[in-house]
């Protein structure tokens, strides 16, 4: 049955105008007085609602918009525990390092698969529920060969786009001995989780790993078929966006401190996406990512979430669009624009991030008669209806 919704006050659809379909998101391109026909889990068309289609069934929008679904290319979801008192006093003046990490690593390995499958679900239909259609989850809070399988395969049943984070830190048990634990991350714990996850990923940082070792982690993942990306300059300035630009990655992700060497690699890679996550400086109080920097470089920019239980326990990518306008001095069409296509890109998508005619019919409606009420509007429950693959979910 295709469906044909019409008055659309504007359809972002990230697609030229004058392209009759398209094979990957564009740039940012909007369509006023509007209408989009969905067939078969499928863009079918797009254009001015004057000249629409008829189809099977017709949903007048009443003047809302319609953007793309958002695409979450960055997330933590499969642990158990909170860390409310962490934040709390990193509110009050402690500042912030990766070593929480550890207390959720405890919570996680003493739970039940079930327990892990529950808060999962819960937080994938948070996301749901306030436009995310695409998203990625990591391991990276068991740090054990059964606990980091158990992490990715959960993970497999929320999203195909489920990433191996084993070097996430080094676990209490290998305190003092990191070569040994990077020895088992590129080993047996990789062996166990490749054949359920789809990326491979390491936390290159202060306290965590440094350049040699991701370079180990990324490349024994690359051997046993999946495709590396990896958290970057974070906390400090480092090598971790050249390692990643060396490697290939498809994404850095964070970019908080980067040089202008960093910022002029991620311009030449010719496809690393650096990922910002302003819910994660929102959190901890931390300096934002410079994006008029990397914009003006020329840099490919996605925004997501970062839904972790430590440093920024958001699954609202409505939240991450606002932050990034006001805080990272993004244009609210720069900022959808990296929550939708940039994402895509970030997960090396064709099918999602753009409302082309062609793409996947993954799409949000707004309470508000344009994307920039995301920002304008911060705070507001603004999503009036999800659609993915042609269906409406929420």
């Amino acid at each position: 049955m295709s469906l044909l919704i019409t008055n659309i006050s504007e359809l972002v659809t990230n697609a030229p105008l004058e392209a009759v379909s398209v094979a990957s998101p564009g740039p940012f391109e909007a369509i006023a007085d509007a209408a989009i026909v969905l067939d078969a889990g499928r863009v079918a068309w797009t254009g001015m609602a004057a000249e629409a289609p008829a189809a099977d069934e017709l949903l007048d929008a009443a003047g809302r918009a319609v953007l793309p679904g958002f695409v979450d290319s960055h997330a933590h979801l499969v642990f158990a525990g909170e860390r409310g008192a962490e934040f709390a006093a990193r509110m009050a003046g402690l500042p912030y390092s990766a070593g929480g990490i550890r207390s959720t690593v405890a919570a996680t390995r003493a739970a039940s698969d079930d327990e892990l499958r529950s808060n999962l679900a819960r937080l994938a239909g948070e996301m749901l529920a306030q436009g995310t259609t695409t998203f990625e989850c990591k391991s990276g809070y068991g740090l054990t060969v059964a606990d980091e399988a158990r992490s990715v395969a959960l993970a497999g049943e929320f999203t195909p786009e489920v990433t191996y984070l084993g070097a996430h830190v080094v676990p209490p048990e290998f305190s003092g001995d990191a070569a040994r634990y990077v020895d088992l991350a590129c080993g047996e714990m990789l062996a166990a989780c490749a054949p359920s996850a789809k990326w491979v990923d390491v936390f290159c940082e202060e306290g965590a790993f440094g350049a040699d070792e991701a370079r180990a982690v990324l490349a024994a993942g690359e051997a046993a078929g999946l495709q590396p990306r990896i958290h970057a300059n974070q906390l400090g300035p480092g090598p971790g966006v050249q390692v990643a630009v060396e490697a290939g990655a498809a994404a850095a992700d964070h970019c908080t401190f980067l040089s202008d060497a960093d910022v002029d690699a991620l311009a030449a890679s010719g496809g690393t996406v650096a990922t910002l996550l302003p819910g994660v400086e929102f959190s901890t109080r931390s300096p934002y990512p410079d994006a008029r920097r990397l914009l003006r470089a020329g840099v490919t920019v996605a925004i997501a979430s970062d839904c972790n239980p430590g440093s920024c326990f958001t699954s609202s990518m409505p939240l991450c669009v606002a932050l990034a306008v006001r805080e990272m001095r993004m244009t609210t069409a720069e900022a959808v624009w990296a929550a939708t296509a940039g994402g895509a890109h970030a997960l090396r998508r064709t099918d999602v991030g753009h409302l082309g005619v062609g793409a996947r019919a993954d799409l949000i409606m707004l309470d508000a008669p344009s994307h920039a009420y995301l920002a304008y509007r911060p705070g507001v429950p603004l999503i009036a209806g999800v659609w993915r693959s042609g269906e409406r979910v929420a």
